[in-house]
């Protein structure tokens, strides 16, 4: 057996028996390791309204990643973003079903082999 089909099997084992919609949101919002960062941080603080800068200090991140993830998660539909002044304010979406969904996430990533294959995954996908 080569290498490439080898690889491909032992993926589709780690991934296989994610819940769909997990593997759904892994692969299209919390696709790196900042914006599983960012969505963990605002799972808990639900009601934060702040700056990227701000956001950036309390999660430890750099500003400049961070700015950029905010914006990616602002796309996908799990955070809102408003202007104010000159100012950019993020949000987690008021969403019902994202927010269960995030919830979802943020807890089974603390189960260590959901962990395990998410953070797979996400590797896999930075190549």
């Amino acid at each position: 057996m080569n290498d490439f089909v080898a690889r491909n099997k032992r993926a589709a084992r780690l991934l296989g028996d994610l819940d769909p919609r997990l593997l759904d949101f892994l692969k299209k919002k919390a696709n790196t390791f900042v914006k599983w960062d960012l969505i963990q941080f605002f799972h808990e603080n639900p009601h934060t309204t702040d700056t990227a800068e701000n956001i950036s200090r309390y999660t430890g991140r750099d500003p400049i990643i961070v700015t950029n993830e905010l914006s990616d998660l602002v796309q996908s539909g799990v955070l809102n973003s408003s202007q104010v002044g000159d100012l950019t304010i993020f949000t987690l979406s008021p969403d019902t079903e994202l927010r269960k969904l995030v919830s979802m996430f943020v807890n089974s990533s603390e189960d260590r082999q959901f962990r395990v294959k998410a953070i797979y995954h996400v590797m896999r996908a930075m190549k």
